[in-house]
């Protein structure tokens, strides 16, 4: 009997981010940029059972369900529920499974682990099934599954950047979305991954609240917002434009201006002991930075001259916040037999 493994990688987002969530991407467009680093949502699935059996290895939590059960949607790993209740409906996915799922950040990290961990349990049930789905494929499901059949509120870059990898500059409109891979030279990403900083500050993340707030504000007209996110989307292609022609000087100039914009676009996305981080690590040595993700904690990541890093690295540990050494991958999900 052989196993099937498959991993996808976690994110950082540079900028841009917000503005892959609909509405606003649909009519007016979106444009984030990205990267995959060495942190990883697995997934492995054990073949030929008589029931469905989901663990988390992470939290030691573990459901199982009939073949015929309906599946309850409680808050107990429900993402997985909707992947393989997706397959059932649509794919004739009826024989059991037993799912170990593993994810090296947890929810709420905003390096996009909840899509990732979609996006490597699709793999794996693709791979089972030998259903040959393409990138473009596994990451739209995955944003189908997430955000429409199961509910969860947010973007579209998630699902992409796990799915494709590498340095990605991705575009939303009318519906679409186009995956651009981004070709820097070596030297490039390796100056880049020694001027960044890099630290988990902690803090309650309720992702889904502040793009509720971002939403409504969109929806609402709010002028300061609207403005917010359609600044965010021209310096996303300004960041792509330095990364490309290796002027990281100004890529740490534009991270900085897309904080501040990034701030207006709803109430949540930063707060005093952000604010305090960001402050202190400027004062450091860093030339800008930004919460991952939709804000309010979780991970932060800061540009720096590469001689004020390591007075970066000190400041950030006075504070209690733990830095966290990483490096860029280039692939996307992949799928493996284990014999």
């Amino acid at each position: 009997m052989l196993l099937i493994r498959t991993r996808a990688p976690l994110r950082i987002s540079f900028g841009g981010g917000g503005t892959d969530v609909p509405p606003y991407c649909d009519e007016r467009g979106g444009a984030v940029l990205s990267a995959t680093i060495n942190r990883y949502a697995c997934a492995t699935l054990v073949p030929d059972k008589d029931r469905f059996e989901i663990r988390s290895l992470d939290y030691d939590a573990s459901i199982i369900y009939g073949i015929d059960d309906s599946f309850v949607y409680d808050g107990q790993l429900d993402l997985a529920k909707g992947v393989i209740d997706h397959f059932r409906k649509t794919n004739g996915f009826s024989n059991g499974v037993e799912i170990f799922l593993h994810n090296d950040a947890p929810p709420g990290s905003g390096l996009g682990s909840s899509s990732a961990i979609t996006v490597a349990l699709i793999g794996a049930i693709a791979e089972y099934q030998r259903l040959p789905l393409d990138c473009y494929q596994i990451a739209e499901l995955a944003y189908q599954i997430e955000r429409i059949e199961v509910g969860i509120k947010g973007g579209k870059q998630d699902q992409y950047a796990a799915t494709f990898g590498g340095f990605s500059f991705i575009e939303f409109q009318n519906g679409s979305t186009v995956v651009n891979a981004l070709r820097l030279r070596p030297e490039i990403i390796c100056e880049l991954e020694y001027s960044l900083v890099f630290a988990y500050v902690g803090g309650q993340r309720l992702s889904s609240q502040i793009i509720e707030k971002q939403v409504k504000n969109y929806r609402g007209g709010m002028e300061k917002s609207i403005l917010a996110m359609d600044n965010l989307r021209e310096l996303a292609y300004d960041m792509k434009k330095a990364l490309l022609l290796g002027r990281l000087w100004e890529f740490g100039e534009l991270l900085n201006a897309a904080w501040e914009n990034k701030k207006q676009m709803a109430n949540g996305i930063t707060n005093p002991k952000i604010d305090e981080i960001y402050y202190e690590a400027r004062c450091a040595g860093a030339l800008g930075g930004k919460v991952n993700g939709a804000g309010g904690g979780g991970f932060m990541l800061f540009f720096c001259d590469p001689r004020r890093r390591f007075s970066v690295q000190k400041r950030l540990l006075e504070l209690n916040s733990q830095v966290v050494n990483f490096s860029f991958v280039k692939e996307g999900v992949r799928t493996w037999e284990v014999p």
